[in-house]
């Protein structure tokens, strides 16, 4: 069927896609109105975040084998509908516990959509051109679905209400439903789920950015820091060396031989802890400092998704004639050039002449990443590979994203309390007591926070920018003498 539908059936994989990425940031902007409307603390409202994406990146390895083991096709529409079941069910809920139970549903659900749609679209376009442009729009999506949750959000938190962001995914994830039709059912392999794989390699995730947002708030000597550390230490290693024991593992340690793809790995890593981060702190500099509205917010960032475009169009067109650290590292450059710039913001800085150019040029950087790695991950892999190559590198963006943040948060709030204790206490009191001179002091401190933060991220594509240059040697992507699209009905 994808021989005679097939730019149908790409619109299907990148629709669900983008719904996924979209996820990851839609309801960054709403959180305020959540807090609100259900009364969430501080810390509850991290995990409104936390919770899908830790489910999300945790569990992508299990949901790429499950493709690779029960059809592609079948686990791609039984994502979608635990997709759309937990989105409806988070709409509804009446307090905080039963949203982040939704916000894991819709995880798990991602984690099965995600790798089954990239290695979809691996098992249908030959290597090359064919490929190559199918790659772009999904990389694409990757990068303008993030910028579009936080317009998105903006706009349904203003007019409508903080539950639509949940609403929304109903319909959409109910069409791409329909769409699957036009997609083949995929070739079934012989073997079994490493449940045990899940369970260690996600459950020693959590406990690691749980360790590290409890470090930055009970300090790092703290009995339960460091007893989550060790929790997350053990699992971790149980996870890397079952792997290697398993005759069915969930991670296959012979995908990281190949030193292209494992520095593919490694730079979507860093790249989705830069991003996300930047989401983050400019949501909240935006909001708090610059005291935009949520609907504002999310058009301020139209920037950031043009130059992911741009950059994921040119991309496509060059993947053929450059090798892909000949656009990935220029671009990685470009992007630490951007944050950077964000580095240098301060209260008073202009959004036409700082925040929009800043956006602009990150953006551009970022995209040029994405394109190249993407291939980077599946070429050359084995048909019966392309389930778990996919998921590796969704992992590996989301995984890189939750301790990213976690991470530079961290990082963030102890230099803001630096310049000035419990900044972020101080801020709010000041908007409660109508003391405008408080407030300014709290804006001075959290910028200040914000901007090491961004200077932090500079670093983490600079470093990337290094695992590209020293691992990724492979040359441009050559289109496949004798391959065609596969078809397995």
């Amino acid at each position: 069927m994808q021989k005679q539908h097939p730019a149908l059936a790409l619109v299907v994989i990148a629709a669900a896609q983008l719904m996924v990425v979209l996820d990851s940031t839609i309801t960054n902007i709403a959180l305020p109105s959540i807090q609100k409307d259900l009364e969430v603390s501080a810390s509850g409202l991290s995990w409104i975040v936390n919770s899908y994406v830790l489910a999300f990146g945790g569990l992508l390895l299990l949901g790429g084998r499950a493709g690779d083991l029960y059809g592609k096709r079948r686990m791609f529409r039984l994502g979608l509908m635990v997709f759309s079941a937990a989105s409806l069910l988070g709409g509804l809920a009446p307090n905080a516990e039963l949203l982040i139970a939704a916000r894991v549903l819709q995880g798990m659900g991602a984690a099965v959509i995600a790798p089954t749609a990239l290695s979809l679209i691996a098992t249908t376009f030959a290597e090359g051109p064919a490929r190559n442009r199918a790659m772009g729009v999904y990389a694409a999506m990757a990068g303008l679905g993030s910028t579009a949750g936080l317009l998105l959000g903006g706009v349904l938190t203003d007019y409508l209400s903080w539950r639509w962001v949940m609403f929304v995914n109903v319909p959409i994830g109910l069409a791409v439903l329909v769409g699957t039709r036009l997609l083949a059912s995929g070739e079934k392999l012989r073997g079994e789920l490493d449940v045990r794989g899940a369970i260690t390699g996600t459950g020693g995730l959590t406990a690691l950015v749980y360790a590290i947002t409890q470090g930055g708030d009970r300090g790092w000597t703290d009995s339960v820091t460091l007893g989550m550390f060790t929790i997350a230490a053990v699992l971790l290693i149980t996870f890397l060396r079952t792997q290697g024991r398993t005759k069915h593992p969930l991670m296959p340690l012979r995908l990281l031989r190949n030193r292209n793809r494992a520095g593919s790995y490694a730079t979507m890593l860093f790249i989705g802890a830069a991003m996300f981060a930047t989401f983050y702190f400019l949501s909240l500099y935006m909001q708090q400092v610059k005291g935009y509205s949520p609907v504002r917010t999310g058009f301020a960032y139209l920037p950031f998704s043009v130059g992911m475009g741009v950059s994921a169009g040119l991309g496509s067109r060059l993947a053929g004639r450059f090798p892909p650290r000949m656009l990935a590292g220029p671009g990685l450059v470009v992007a630490a050039g951007g944050m950077l710039w964000f580095s240098q913001l301060e209260p008073s800085s202009s959004y036409l002449t700082h925040l929009m150019p800043a956006m602009f040029l990150t953006a551009l950087g970022l995209g040029a990443g994405f394109l190249p790695m993407t291939l980077g991950a599946v070429a050359g892999v084995d048909r019966n590979d392309t389930g778990i190559a996919s998921a590796l590198l969704n992992t590996a963006q989301q995984i890189g994203g939750a301790v990213g943040l976690a991470v530079l948060a961290t990082v963030s709030t102890a230099a803001a309390d630096d310049q000035l204790p419990h900044a972020d206490a101080v801020f709010f009191q000041g908007l409660a007591t109508g003391d405008m001179s408080l407030v300014q002091q709290a804006a001075d401190a959290l910028t200040h926070g914000y901007t090491v933060a961004f200077t932090c991220a500079a670093g983490l594509l600079l470093t990337a920018l290094v695992i590209v240059v020293t691992a990724v040697n492979a040359g441009r992507q050559q289109p496949a003498q004798d391959a065609a699209p596969a078809h397995v009905g």
